[in-house]
């Protein structure tokens, strides 16, 4: 792909995407508080949280606010700054940048600018709650918040639905409730699964059972604290031993799950390795 074998430019600075706590300032590591207060300027995700973490290690490094809805006009200006020789640390509200914030964007603008980029590796919801889970940690997909509209949704738990890894979700407490019972439609409330809540803080809590079991607790238990949901893959759960349903019922289902009919067709015929006639002429014989 062009723009991807750029060589670093000589006298540029580097772009260090650096991790924070995600809870416990503990956790906070010795290289990435020494590089936070040697950078020309920090790239936060939102200041306003960013400033408590460098006041409490001493950091007076200026801070530059660079999120979802600033990135396209503040990116280009750090870029040229990192050109100009400046040194440029990039972080989230917590855990690390790129990973579900607008950090990926800013390192691949850096790359395609060939500036050096270079992480200062520390803490990370997702895996911290996936080693903790007691479910397979050999491969896994993260699949992070899920889309705000329910087509969306249900095309991405259709997508990974027979995904034999485990999955990785983050979910906010007022929309977990529903979220489970759109994973469970799709999905099954049989699979495996552990809700991680508050890691590395004082009511860090691992909740885990049957997806039907969390959502079960949940609707008992009004839900806080921000969430990581690890579900089990489609491999050795009981989804993987049923027969496999026939085409007019997945579409069916899938289509009650908010998709438009075409897609829910297309969708079929891939899971069910028929083609998109096979799949029309077994509803036209239902009706």
């Amino acid at each position: 792909m062009a723009g991807l074998m750029t060589e670093e430019k000589k006298g540029a600075g580097t772009l260090y995407l650096c991790a924070t706590p995600i809870g416990n300032l503990e956790d906070m590591t010795y290289r990435a508080v020494r590089l936070l207060g040697e950078a020309d300027i920090i790239a936060a995700e939102d200041t306003r949280h960013t400033r408590p973490l460098l006041t409490h290690f001493h950091i007076h490094t200026k801070c530059v606010s660079y999120h979802e809805h600033n990135k396209l006009e503040v990116g280009p200006q750090l870029v040229q700054r990192l050109l100009a020789g400046e040194s440029v640390v990039c972080v989230s509200d917590a855990g690390l940048p790129g990973i579900a914030d607008p950090g990926s964007h800013l390192a691949q603008l850096a790359i395609a600018a060939g500036i050096a980029v270079t992480p200062l590796p520390g803490a990370n919801a997702a895996l911290a709650a996936l080693i903790c889970s007691g479910l397979d940690t050999t491969r896994f997909t993260f699949v992070g918040f899920l889309p705000k509209t329910g087509k969306k949704r249900a095309q991405v738990l259709s997508e990974v639905c027979g995904h034999r890894e485990t999955l990785i979700f983050y979910e906010a407490p007022h929309r977990l409730k529903a979220s489970l019972r759109e994973i469970i439609s799709v999905l099954g409330g049989g699979r495996r699964a552990a809700a991680c809540r508050e890691l590395t803080k004082k009511f860090e809590e691992f909740r885990r059972g049957s997806l039907q079991e969390i959502l079960d607790h949940y609707e008992a238990e009004e839900p806080r604290g921000e969430f990581v949901l690890i579900v089990e893959g489609a491999g050795e759960c009981e989804a993987a031993a049923e027969a496999p349903q026939a085409p007019q019922e997945l579409c069916e289902s899938l289509i009650a799950q908010g998709m438009p009919k075409k897609e829910a067709m297309r969708e079929t015929a891939k899971r069910l390795g028929l083609s998109r006639r096979d799949v029309y002429q077994a509803l036209l014989e239902k009706e």
